[in-house]
Parts: structure tokens; C-alpha cells; sequence
């Protein structure tokens, strides 16, 4: 284009769940606003004010909620807005194992507001439940990482989704679980793959079971699979 007209602001990284409906800027920063297919389950409103009690901004969304997708679908960020401004826990399940994995996690913190607050939790995600249940909404990220973690320890992942998923009923703030669905490609060729594949799959059911709304991300787009809100 001549003279730079009609160029596009540019997004830094962006993924799937990162297009906007409209982009404006601000003194200057691209600012995203929800599309009009994330609105209904879009629920949050903004801090009335810093005294306000955590509890009385956590009534809108569900006990327990599942957010599901492909690799780079969206899933995560769609989940950080369902979240809105309210304060909340990032359980976070990964570990910079290397300069890529510290790359991810270090974007992922860039992105989320002062609102957030940080605990790791690679194994014990029962106990991080139960340990940050103090009002805030928590949001895991990811129940797929936490799977793989638990079984390079050696760990007995359908004992641990039973320990985690009967822990729920106790857990009084909201909980948002992230997951990849990783079933819907080829049967992998070995073994230890097809293991993986087959655990994360009945791990999602579990949870899914266990959760009020359960809602599938792709390409940015959330598709609401169960509501009992």
C-alpha cells in the first residue's frame, strides 16, 4: 500500500484467540476487545473499586469449568478473559525445562494483569486447589502438562485425577481448568505415545464430568459442549 495507508496494527505473537473483532488504539497500544460469539460467556465485569471483596466478583462464574482445544487454538487466553479483572490464581503446571518452554511462560505472565497471582504446581494440583482456596478464582494451565509431569514421576495419573477430582466438591472459588485435546489427529506409532493419548483423553472425560460448563476452543472460537449454569 502506498504511504502506509490501511496498514494493520500489529499484534506482537499473537494467537488464534488474539484476532479482534475491532482494534483501536489508545495513547498509542493496540487494544483487543472480546468478538461478538464470546459476549454470552464472557461474564466478568470490572473492579468497582480496590476494597472490593474478591467473593462478591467470583458469583458469575461456574463451580467448575473446562476450557479445552487444540495446540495454539486460543484456549488459554479465552480462559484469562473469562477470568476478566477479577483477582485470581494462575496455577501454573509447566516448568522452564528450556529456553522455549521459559519463552512460553514468560509471554504468558506478559500478557496477564495485576490481578493475577502466580503458584506452580507440576505434581500436587490437589493440594495447590486446596492451599489457594481463599476466594479467588484459579485457573489451571494445563491439566494436559500436569498429565505428562505425573507420569514422567512415575506417578499413577488415574489415581491422581481421582484424588484431584474428588478434592472439587470441597473447593469453594471458582476453578477454570485448561486442557489439550489431542485425540483428534492419526493414532500415533508407538507405544508410549498411544498411553499419553489414551490418558489424556479419559483424564478430560473425568473432569468434563465433574464440570459445569465444559466449553471447546478452536481457531480463537469457543463452542459451548455443556452448561448446567
Amino acid at each position: 500500500m502506498n504511504g502506509g495507508a490501511g496498514k494493520a496494527v500489529a499484534i506482537p505473537d499473537p494467537e488464534p484467540g488474539d484476532l479482534p473483532e475491532a482494534c483501536r488504539r489508545i495513547g498509542g497500544t493496540p487494544t483487543l476487545r472480546p468478538r461478538r460469539e464470546e459476549h454470552r460467556l464472557i461474564q466478568s465485569k470490572p473492579v468497582a473499586s480496590a476494597a472490593a471483596s474478591p467473593r462478591s466478583m467470583s458469583g458469575a462464574l461456574p463451580r467448575v469449568t473446562l476450557i479445552l482445544g487444540g495446540a495454539r487454538s486460543g484456549k488459554s487466553r479465552y480462559a484469562e478473559t473469562l477470568i476478566g479483572e477479577r483477582p485470581a490464581t494462575y496455577i501454573a503446571t509447566a516448568e522452564a525445562r528450556d529456553a522455549e518452554m521459559a519463552e512460553r511462560i514468560r509471554h504468558h505472565r506478559a500478557r496477564r494483569g495485576s490481578n493475577w497471582t502466580t503458584r506452580e504446581a507440576p505434581l500436587d494440583l490437589a493440594g495447590a486447589l486446596a492451599a489457594e482456596d481463599q476466594g479467588r478464582a484459579m485457573l489451571i494451565d494445563c491439566l494436559t502438562l500436569w498429565l505428562s509431569n505425573l507420569l514422567e514421576a512415575k506417578h499413577d495419573p488415574d489415581r491422581e485425577a481421582a484424588t484431584l477430582i474428588a478434592r472439587l466438591p470441597a473447593i469453594t472459588a471458582p476453578v477454570i481448568f485448561v486442557a489439550n485435546e489431542v485425540g483428534l489427529g492419526i493414532v500415533p506409532d508407538n507405544a508410549l505415545a498411544r498411553a499419553f493419548r489414551d490418558h489424556a483423553g479419559r483424564l478430560n472425560q473425568r473432569i468434563a464430568a465433574a464440570a459445569d460448563r465444559v466449553v471447546f476452543v478452536a481457531a480463537g472460537l469457543p463452542l459451548i459442549l455443556k452448561d448446567l449454569t
